[in-house]
């Protein structure tokens, strides 16, 4: 997924060629993360007995209503850890937790019998700096809807606020909702920035329908936001 540089060109003093080298190293990051959460979207956040939930239906975008007017968004913070997800409009407060990634390089999630966190992916972007920060969590498990059960219900407008451990609440408005169909997955479309120079989140769970033969879900529930505001 990443760009290859040509051989050849600079020698290894020339400044161009560690320019080139450090954008290399960066790509090659950013392909081996893209493919860990491919494996993620596909896998990790299949559940065991598919509860009926607002995530099944439909696989296409839910898209942005035309009369949805969405306010500018504001700068970057600085860098601090998540604490607490709280989205008021789905009744949400829920304690983020650290995660990094499993042996086969996929964002491993909080485990079933802390159904109600959210994972925040630790290597990445914390939220409220500038880029995508990634929080993860399960729709349900064998026997009761999860954190991310109504996430699919949440629409363009719709506010989502961080606790950071620095004390600032960032506060995010959803801007795209999106099904993603597990087949020919499109990490780059999931996890990519919307628009660049923006402090931006992304909130995983699965969606689509409950296929009980392979006792996986069909798709992802992408939904996306970005900072407009700090708040007390």
């Amino acid at each position: 997924m990443s760009d290859h540089e040509p051989q050849g060109g600079p020698t290894a003093s020339d400044p161009a060629r560690s320019t080139g080298t450090g954008r290399l190293l960066m790509g090659v990051a950013w392909a081996v993360l893209l493919l860990g959460l491919w494996l993620w979207g596909r896998d990790l956040t299949d559940v065991r007995l598919g509860i009926s939930a607002p995530t099944t239906g439909d696989v296409a975008a839910v898209g942005r209503p035309a009369e949805v007017e969405l306010p500018s968004a504001a700068s970057p913070l600085g860098g601090a850890r998540p604490r607490r997800l709280d989205i008021p409009g789905l009744g949400v407060r829920a304690p983020v937790v650290a995660r990094g990634l499993d042996a086969r390089g996929a964002i491993d999630p909080p485990p079933f019998d802390r159904s109600g966190a959210v994972g925040w992916y630790a290597d990445g972007v914390g939220p409220g700096a500038d880029g995508t920060a990634l929080l993860v969590g399960h729709v349900d498990t064998e026997t009761r809807p999860a954190v991310f059960y109504k996430l699919s219900t949440l629409r363009p407008g719709e506010t989502i606020r961080v606790l950071r451990d620095d004390g600032k609440v960032a506060d995010f408005t959803v801007d795209d909702v999106r099904v993603l169909a597990r087949d020919h997955f499109d990490a780059r479309q999931a996890y990519g920035p919307r628009q660049s120079g923006r402090a931006e989140l992304r909130l995983i769970t699965c969606g689509g329908t409950f296929d009980r033969s392979s006792r996986s879900y069909t798709a992802n529930v992408v939904v996306s936001a970005y900072l407009t505001g700090t708040g007390p």
